[in-house]
């Protein structure tokens, strides 16, 4: 166990540097600056901006002075677009209100996709099966800023029961989860379906049936455990989907979390924060693939960290 979360970390480590120096290099390369877009800059306030950043000095001294800063005191630098405020701090006022949204899209995701899957499983070929996997489909395929557009027809401006943006309230949070959500809903639904029929036909199954367990418990002890392998395997990107995906939802509904402060960045140049931004959607995603590899072994004993 140990060895194995020593290599992973390593292995993390390896690639926030490489994501790190792809990102600087691509940055570097594309025309322009943070600071083209003021005109009425004169060459002394604007060399004095370019000390400020670190923007002055050659290329491989800024990479070295980021990545030195980076791997020391985790300062991720000045946000140029926002001033007098660092990478660290943007990211520590955004995430609250990211994660309070991706918490919300992941709770809905998976009450609403494990019942549908289990429903879909052990009514196998009938109506319901037809109309929820029809469903998930649908989920699917369908973008969720288009599912934004809709909700917000029909729940803010033809039935006044959700507001139509901000943060602050619970009601405010119920239209982005389930934006954010469905789609993950409807891959969860089919993947538990999925590994609840494969794990209903296995032999241990059968002999629980036999010993004449109820059925509730033979799926719900017995059957579910195996059949939500898939699933875990499914959380780890979803999580980080889930955040990533929450840049346009974030947009729509006016929520100030990291997504907005991504898009900032993108259009404003602004190149500390959209590093910012990108080592820790990266670190993110890394961090959610670790646990879900450790839950795995803990769900199936079979299987061996190594």
């Amino acid at each position: 166990m140990i060895l194995f979360l020593v290599k992973r970390l390593i292995w993390i480590g390896l690639t926030l540097w490489a994501v790190f120096t792809a990102s600087f290099l691509l940055m570097s390369s594309v025309p322009g600056g943070p600071f083209q877009s003021e005109r009425n800059m004169s060459p002394e306030v604007r060399l004095r901006w370019l000390e400020r950043y670190d923007l002055d000095a050659p290329l491989h001294e800024q990479y070295t002075n980021q990545l030195t800063g980076l791997v020391t005191r985790f300062d991720l630098g000045l946000s140029m677009s926002l001033q007098d405020f660092t990478v660290n701090d943007v990211i520590a006022q955004g995430f609250p209100v990211s994660a309070s949204l991706g918490i919300f899209a992941l709770v809905f995701a998976l009450a609403l996709g494990l019942a549908a899957g289990m429903v879909s499983a052990l009514w196998r070929q009938s109506i319901w099966d037809v109309a929820l996997m029809s469903l998930a489909t649908l989920g699917i395929a369908l973008p969720n800023f288009v599912l934004a557009s809709v909700l917000i027809l029909l729940l803010v401006f033809k039935l006044p029961i959700f507001p139509s943006a901000g943060w602050g309230s619970l009601e405010q949070l119920v239209l982005p989860a389930i934006c954010l959500g469905a789609p993950f809903a409807a891959y969860i639904a089919r993947l538990t379906r999925t590994g609840l029929l494969e794990i209903l036909s296995q032999d241990f199954i059968r002999t629980a049936r036999a010993k004449g367990l109820p059925a509730r418990r033979v799926v719900l002890r017995h059957a579910l455990r195996g059949a939500l392998l898939p699933v875990v395997s499914f959380l780890g990107p979803a999580i980080a989907g889930i955040l990533t995906g929450s840049l346009v939802v974030e947009r729509i509904f006016a929520l100030p979390g990291l997504g907005s402060h991504f898009i900032e960045a993108a259009t404003q140049r602004d190149y500390s924060l959209a590093m910012g931004m990108v080592l820790f959607y990266t670190a993110l995603l890394t961090t959610m693939n670790l646990l879900v590899d450790l839950a795995y072994a803990w769900l199936d004993p079979r299987v061996k960290l190594d």
